[in-house]
């Protein structure tokens, strides 16, 4: 009822204005005395002349839906609309009178002049509702406090394009956010200097953002802080140096929100802006996807996550709770870990059902009894040892948790009926050098050993490279460095890397996890088109510009050599495999493996591992992948028990 008041209100607004346009255009037109009616004479009178172009304005105003639009949300668009309501306005009423009676007693300037106060006199209500809604009018009639109240808000310098920079300084007029005051806008196009947008000068274009920063230093308004209005990286001409100047100057460096963040900031009146990370100035420009099947994937639906504690699995956790599961069953064996998320979640997303179970995938019983208990329609198996050097030294570890964990939680999967189970693998297992290489390839051999023609429980694996900022990656190690004042160390000038930020990771999952729901019968491998790998000595330089540093004299680099089991490129592809696009910069991966596993396999090679036998572990797990790969021929294993014996 409410709202058809409303829209009555609205309609009815809008006949009034356009009655009074109209009797203000008739007693302003250069003609006699308005007839009024009381000579008798069988012609319109103004008074039904005015009754018929408010009816008019009436009908077209509901015939149009304006009354949809709200007021405090007047738009160009919204201007147009009355502009060609007013004229058809006029129009209509035209040719009604003269049907009547030849438009006898119509002035014809005041046909015209009702149609513009008309349209104006709309408008400039909308208008004036909207300042009010935006507090526009409050810098208005009380300029010395909104001098006062700009003085005492950080300096902000807007980057990007002016359109953004129109939304963000909008939403904060409307949100009467005085936490920053813009003190320029530096946009991506030369054209626009010179402009304003919203009262705020378009001072330089991107390619001139030091001759910006110089100016306004000159002007005493050098920012105290920076907002990116797009992703860093893409904002051609922005380089390492400008965000190091940033830095060394003690400017915060901020940014909008991603879609991703959006969803985890629900009924915030404000895009709220963040500080930047270094990780997110480092990475290529992001990969933007369709969100849709994923949300529809995930909520209502019950949820495991393995490894949670970890980057990527807290990372899954938050973006899983974004999209409103039903219940989130975090999984852990490091305790302190599995508290941390566990209590961030309970802050962020009180309301949330979940549960946090610290558990090892080692342990199959203890893995069963946990998936009984929660019963998760979706499992993302993120729990693994990955950082190299640590594998290569502890073999054994790693075929316990990569390998053998992998199998338990696929079969912990299936008996308890899950719909889908998704394993995290990475670009070390491509032709893998290294142990921890070797045991994500025999991870995702194991998943694709659980294919079934029938319905069930249905298994995919997401291939990426290096994550930045995850545990034990290459930016932490060089902040710590560089935080020391050096050296950052590398082990080779020639490598490379392909790197994505574990935002990306974790979307790759869950849009791999949506990609496997079409298929049933057969298991999936996918990966994501990460663009050109990355030199390290090029990230080095890069995270010593963005420090603030210099190269040579504040900091040095040094190449300490290749650490055993390390290449110095990666690949996504094995010889043996083949990938076709399968979603927007997601791959499908075709993958012919020579050796389907066995429970058989896995037990010569845990038998070993129990035994501590690092020389026979390495010895078989490479043995293994050889015949995955193709390159030995495949034979029975030594020892051969039954699935689930």
């Amino acid at each position: 009822m409410k709202r058809m008041a409303f829209r009555a209100e609205t309609v009815f607004a809008d006949l009034a204005i356009a009655g009074l346009a109209f009797i203000c255009a008739y007693l302003l037109s250069p003609s006699a005395l308005p007839d009024l009616g009381f000579d008798g004479e069988p012609s319109l009178n103004l008074v039904q002349l005015t009754g018929i172009y408010a009816a008019l304005a009436g009908v077209f105003t509901a015939l149009f839906r304006r009354e949809l639009s709200p007021w405090r949300y007047a738009s160009i668009p919204d201007a147009l609309v009355i502009a060609r309501i007013a004229a058809l306005t006029a129009i209509v009423f035209l040719l009604t009178v003269w049907a009547l009676d030849r438009a006898s007693t119509l002035p014809r300037s005041a046909l015209a002049l009702a149609a513009v106060f008309q349209a104006t006199g709309c408008l400039g209500l909308r208008v004036l509702r909207r300042a009010v809604h935006e507090h526009a009018l409050v810098s208005t009639m009380a300029p010395f406090r909104a001098a006062r109240e700009r003085a005492q808000a950080t300096p902000l310098l807007l980057i990007g394009p002016p359109a953004l920079a129109d939304t963000y300084l909008r939403d904060s007029a409307r949100a009467h956010d005085r936490r920053y005051t813009a003190v320029g806008i530096v946009g991506v196009n030369p054209r626009d200097v010179g402009q304003q947008v919203r009262g705020v000068c378009i001072i330089e274009s991107l390619e001139k953002l030091d001759d910006a920063l110089a100016d306004l230093r000159r002007w005493n308004r050098y920012p105290r802080a920076v907002l990116f209005l797009e992703e860093p990286a893409k904002l051609k001409g922005l380089t390492a140096d400008h965000l190091g100047h940033f830095k060394a100057d003690g400017v915060r460096m901020l940014r909008l929100p991603s879609i991703v963040d959006l969803t985890q900031a629900e009924r915030v009146p404000l895009m709220p802006i963040r500080d930047i990370s270094v990780e997110e100035l480092l990475a290529r420009a992001p990969i933007e996807l369709d969100c849709g099947p994923v949300a529809d994937l995930i909520r209502g639906r019950r949820v495991l996550i393995t490894g949670a504690g970890g980057s990527i699995g807290s990372e899954l956790a938050r973006q899983v709770a974004g999209f409103g599961c039903g219940h989130l069953s975090l999984l852990d064996c490091s305790e302190t870990a599995l508290f941390e998320i566990d209590r961030e979640l309970a802050e962020t997303r009180p309301g949330m059902s979940r549960a946090a179970v610290l558990c090892d995938v080692r342990h199959a019983g203890r893995l069963d009894a946990a998936f009984a208990a929660q019963k998760p329609d979706l499992v993302f198996h993120a729990a693994a040892l990955k950082h190299v050097a640590m594998v290569e030294r502890h073999p054994c570890e790693g075929v316990l948790t990569n390998v053998i964990g992998t199998w338990n939680v696929a079969e912990a999967a299936r008996a308890c009926g899950a719909a889908q189970m998704v394993l995290i693998s990475t670009d070390k297992a491509v032709d893998p050098s290294n142990v921890m290489g070797a045991t994500k390839r025999l991870a995702e051999a194991v998943i694709q050993a659980q294919q079934s023609s029938g319905a069930g429980t249905r298994f995919a694996a997401v291939r990426f490279g290096n994550v930045l900022a995850s545990a034990g990656s290459v930016v932490p190690i060089f902040k710590s460095q560089i935080e020391r004042g050096g050296p950052v160390t590398i082990t080779h000038p020639d490598m490379t890397r392909f790197f994505m930020t574990i935002p990306e990771a974790a979307q790759l999952v869950l849009h791999a996890t949506a990609a496997s729901a079409e298929d049933a019968a057969q298991t999936r491998l996918f990966l994501l088109e990460m663009g050109e790998p990355v030199r390290i000595m090029d990230l080095a330089r890069q995270m010593i510009a963005l420090s603030g540093r210099t190269l040579g004299k504040d900091i040095e680099i040094e190449v300490t050599g290749l650490r055993p089991g390390e290449k110095l490129t990666e690949t996504l592809l094995d010889e043996t495999e083949t990938a076709t696009p399968c979603a927007p910069k997601v791959m499908q991966v075709i993958s012919n493996s020579a050796l389907r596993i066995t429970p058989g396999h896995l037990q010569t090679l845990e038998a070993l591992a129990e035994q501590a036998d690092a020389e026979g572990v390495r010895t078989a797990l490479f043995e293994l992948v050889g015949q995955i790969r193709g390159q030995r021929p495949g034979g029975a294993p030594k020892l051969k028990v039954v699935a689930g014996g």
